[in-house]
């Protein structure tokens, strides 16, 4: 992938290993529309894969919220066509919001297939951690299907540790520590 900074905080420009143009830039809130129609491209397993549980459609109220996420406690990025939000066609969306203990920021990934398996999930991820050390937020964490052996490996590839801390069967939870652990020498 060729990334290019673009004008503003967290633009670039991406080219895509088989050629495709995005640009991965903050969610906006023209792209709730948008959201929709790109929900409505996925099929019923990655929307399980993302949302833990099957989904029929994002209703107008979620794809709203989605897209206003509260500047103090929330960051999401998206990877779109290279159209004006509200317009172009999402194919990723990233997003991390801040937990109640104030100290961790939990973390949700969608990278449509037809935009996968070209490095869009690894450069969200590490996007989101950065966003969450700016914060000084101790860790980044987030709850995944055990099935889901993309993010399972791509989650461990970024240091991310395992834990089952549910009552749920088949859901593992990774997390970050993102401050330095003191040495036990």
């Amino acid at each position: 992938m060729h990334r290019h900074q673009l004008p503003g905080r967290w633009r670039e420009q991406l080219v895509l290993e088989d050629g495709r143009e995005l640009i991965l830039r903050p969610i906006e809130a023209e792209d709730g529309a948008a959201l929709q129609r790109g929900f409505s491209l996925l099929d019923p397993e990655e929307v399980r894969m993302r949302f833990l549980h099957p989904m029929k459609e994002l209703s107008p109220a979620m794809a709203m919220r989605l897209a206003n996420p509260d500047p103090k406690k929330e960051f999401a990025l998206v990877a779109a066509e290279a159209l004006p939000p509200g317009e172009a066609l999402v194919g990723a969306v990233a997003r991390v919001a801040i937990d109640q203990t104030d100290e961790a920021g939990e973390f949700a990934l969608i990278v449509s297939r037809f935009v996968g398996r070209q490095g869009l999930g690894r450069l969200l991820m590490k996007q989101l951690i950065r966003w969450c050390r700016l914060k000084r937020l101790a860790r980044i964490y987030g709850d995944v299907l055990d099935e889901n052996t993309a993010m399972l490996g791509l989650a461990r590839s970024l240091g991310f540790r395992r834990s089952h801390p549910h009552q749920d069967p088949g859901i593992t939870r990774v997390t970050l520590e993102l401050r330095a652990q003191p040495s036990t020498h």
